[in-house]
């Protein structure tokens, strides 16, 4: 007690004194008004000190400081502003449209109307001037020839787009491509020797590990926030496409407006996500932002470049996460994974032996949790690829091997020439099962189940879900059936079909 006594007595001691030279110096500098000088010394290159520190892998304690990793990001982070012109109309038509079939089969359709005229009734015809819609947004350069990862809705529908870089430099972009499912597109510019992030396993993102999050919010380019990792597999119900991949990192870092399309990288400045959207009942930043994860960004990335759009496996299930109520509700002997609601038709993991009722637990031997997870790791996958899933059937785990199937159903990717075509219309089909055309009375068609950059979307009001039964009056009842017409096609093109849920037929005009 005496030597605790004694080391306690000596550091009062010690405080005592340095407050005491702490009031004399403010003094001195502040208070001494009868000279005429007033000394003020400023220190230049003082030294960054971490105010916290941190443990590397290796167990190595070292100061918690951004300033190197920011200077290291911060080139490889642009600003993207997009702009869409409005034009006179698009090309939606309710009625019948054989008073322009004549037109059909050469450029006359064009001459007369042009790809972005949109058929209406003469009283409702009204001229309009085009107007111009500019967004803002943040991009990422991954490679050093110009290639740049950003938000697809950035982007979406866009007929121009300007990219600025760090250093002030500003290119025109073109699109590679851009998947709405996931929100991710692919830009290029017409520069090499760019500096650029590289793309991080996303899986070994922790829950806990500090992150920096960069870009261009409320148009203040080259910003940077720093946070924590506050959660992964996140599905926030925020991305409007059928097939949407929802399974976010969380972080606390600040997202503002302006961020979408940024990067979210690690201490070591490796891209371990896009910034996509926050939670916020005021559209600003609010506590927490969500980014997709750089493994489904390498992966459409890898697609877009070498199929020119994404190919996708489906396990062919209607999901939802288990939690304890489900659990209880349907008395299962687990309170987490993916519980199998029903089987789709064609479905790839239904003919593999799995049933309503099953709770997937393992996808490849890595556990599953939530159906963003699941979602999540079957997307990295194309169709053709097997995956291993364990799965509890009353209490019982079982093993089945499945081989992952594209929307129609088919155990294969895409061809080259239907790539191309639903490339440059900007859309991806599904042929209909039996029941749906039994259901709907009719002989065969396509439905639309992604809407991306492309022509259909520039040029017209088409909406997710347009079955497609016609083009130009041809019979369309299958995938190969439309990319044949259209590969030579030149001039007008009239697609009739119908929606599912609302009456009617419904014709969309464009141009090729």
């Amino acid at each position: 007690m005496e030597g605790y006594d004694m080391k306690k007595y000596v550091t009062l001691i010690i405080s005592a004194v340095l407050g005491s030279a702490l009031t004399i110096g403010t003094f001195m500098l502040f208070g001494n008004n009868n000279g005429n000088t007033v000394k003020i010394e400023h220190l230049s290159g003082s030294p960054v000190v971490g105010a916290t520190y941190t443990v590397t892998e290796d167990g190595e304690v070292v100061p918690l400081e951004f300033t190197t990793v920011s200077k290291q990001v911060m080139p490889a982070v642009v600003h993207i502003k997009s702009t869409q012109v409005q034009n006179t109309g698009n090309s939606q038509y309710r009625g019948n449209p054989d008073q322009f079939r004549d037109f059909f089969d050469d450029d006359i359709f064009e001459y007369f109307f042009g790809p972005e005229f949109r058929f209406e009734s003469p009283r409702q015809q009204q001229p309009r001037g085009p107007q111009a819609r500019v967004g803002a947004g943040s991009g990422v350069i991954i490679n050093a020839d110009g290639y740049i990862v950003t938000n697809n809705h950035v982007i979406d529908n866009a007929d121009d787009i300007e990219v600025t870089l760090d250093d002030n430099r500003v290119f025109k972009a073109k699109v590679i491509g851009a998947d709405p499912s996931t929100d991710i597109a692919l830009l290029q510019i017409n520069e090499k020797g760019l500096p650029y992030l590289p793309l991080v396993n996303s899986d070994d993102v922790e829950v806990g590990e500090w992150v920096l999050a960069v870009g261009n919010p409320f148009n203040l380019n080259s910003t940077v926030t720093a946070g924590i990792v506050s959660a992964k597999g996140r599905s926030i119900h925020i991305l409007p496409d059928r097939s949407a991949i929802e399974s976010f990192i969380q972080t606390d870092a600040a997202i503002n407006p302006g961020n979408s399309g940024g990067a979210l990288v690690n201490l070591q400045g490796g891209l371990i996500g896009i910034n996509t959207a926050i939670a916020s009942p005021t559209g600003a930043y609010a506590g927490y932002g969500f980014a997709v994860p750089s493994n489904i960004v390498s992966k459409v990335v890898e697609d877009l470049l070498r199929y020119g759009m994404v190919q996708r496996g489906y396990l062919g299930l209607i999901i939802r996460s288990v939690d304890g109520n489900l659990a209880k509700e349907k008395d299962l002997n687990v309170t987490t994974g993916v519980y199998v609601d029903s089987i789709s038709v064609n479905s790839a993991a239904g003919d593999a032996g799995v049933k309503p009722g099953d709770v997937i637990l393992e996808v490849n031997n890595s556990p599953v949790k939530t159906s963003a997870e699941l979602l999540e790791m079957v997307a990295l996958y194309h169709p053709g690829d097997k995956v291993a899933l364990k799965i509890d059937r009353k209490g019982k785990e079982m093993d089945f091997l499945v081989t992952l199937r594209n929307q129609e159903g088919k155990e294969r990717l895409y061809e080259k020439g239907s790539e191309e075509v639903l490339g440059l219309l900007g859309i991806q089909v599904e042929e209909l099962d039996k029941e749906t055309r039994r259901k709907l009375d009719i002989d065969g068609g396509l439905r639309v189940t992604q809407l991306s950059t492309g022509i259909i979307r520039r040029h017209t009001d088409m909406r997710v879900g347009f079955i497609i039964t016609k083009a130009d009056g041809k019979v369309m009842r299958t995938t190969e059936d439309l990319v044949k017409y259209l590969e030579n096609k030149k001039g007008g093109v009239m697609l009739e079909g119908i929606y599912e849920d609302y009456p009617g037929t419904y014709y969309y005009a464009f141009g090729l």
